[in-house]
């Protein structure tokens, strides 16, 4: 554990976020070896609203093992299938990927195709379409929607339903937005890319997943206050996010608002007068 130089003052800088009682918990049984953290992708689905920029969340089931009752943003792991050679694409390479993700192609490739599948699964909004300059309009029909079912039972890869559909993932239409890896001492860790993405025109959100009982859209400036005065339950990754995003007027400004080093962020835990904080970087609007 470390502890902040010149902490004898008792004075607690802005970057620190006081230990919940489950993560007091955690660092009690931490045994110093961090279990390995696996890959995995979020979508942070934005539109255009006459209240500003809005941002997709799902509230998760009370029931779930983690982050029960969190709004958080779609997406999950990598799965095994998120890796097959053959995915139809469209846009940005594996290699071109890689160099913004910071990662092996391979890797990248798969974060990109869980991405869209995860995206798909959780949402209904599918980040596809039958070239490489369109877009799936309508993704409501019966074999779209029996296709999202069979791909959430992992009955189906992403692959194999592009390719039964005779449609391309559109990795152009992703932008990556951040990384962050969950701390040591938690026995859940995601090595997590962010993307963001603008809600496809003519898609809407489909039904609720098995994982969430709500979902809502809500700005992202109004959301992130919301999560600091205790009013929305978040983690610190998506309100952090939400922040990261509040300075941005509309989806058409994503591709230049990611255009940026991608910087890797995994809180640390910190030791201030006898309290255990994690050490979390602030937010930088664009």
């Amino acid at each position: 554990m470390n502890t902040e130089d010149g902490a004898a003052t008792g004075e607690r800088p802005n970057s620190l976020r006081p230990l919940s009682p489950r993560g007091v918990e955690q660092l009690a049984e931490f045994d110093g070896n961090a279990v390995q953290a696996r890959d995995a992708s979020t979508v942070v689905l934005l539109r255009n609203a006459a209240r500003g920029l809005e941002s997709l969340f799902l509230r998760r089931q009370p029931s779930m093992a983690f982050a029960a009752g969190m709004h958080v943003f779609p997406g999950g792991g990598v799965q095994q299938s998120d890796r097959e050679a053959g995915v139809p694409w469209a846009g940005p390479s594996a290699q071109k990927w890689s160099d913004i993700l910071g990662c092996s192609p391979e890797l990248a490739r798969s974060l990109v195709v869980a991405a869209v599948r995860e995206t798909f699964e959780e949402t209904g909004v599918l980040l596809a379409g039958p070239n490489g300059v369109t877009v799936v309009a309508d993704t409501s029909t019966a074999a779209l929607q029996d296709a999202r079912i069979a791909l959430e039972a992992k009955q189906l890869s992403l692959r194999d339903f592009l390719l039964a559909q005779g449609l391309m993932l559109r990795a152009d239409l992703l932008h990556a937005w951040a990384h962050w890896i969950t701390p040591a001492h938690e026995p859940r860790r995601f090595d997590t890319r962010f993307f963001v993405a603008a809600l496809p025109q003519g898609q809407r959100i489909g039904a609720l997943p098995r994982e969430a009982d709500r979902t809502l859209w809500l700005p992202v400036r109004a959301a992130a206050d919301a999560a600091r005065a205790g009013e929305l339950a978040m983690m610190a990754p998506t309100s952090h996010t939400c922040r990261s995003l509040a300075g941005l007027a509309d989806v058409d400004k994503l591709a230049v608002a990611a255009a940026r080093p991608l910087v890797t962020i995994e809180p640390r835990v910190v030791d201030i007068a006898g309290r255990r904080y994690l050490d979390v970087p602030p937010a930088h609007e664009f």
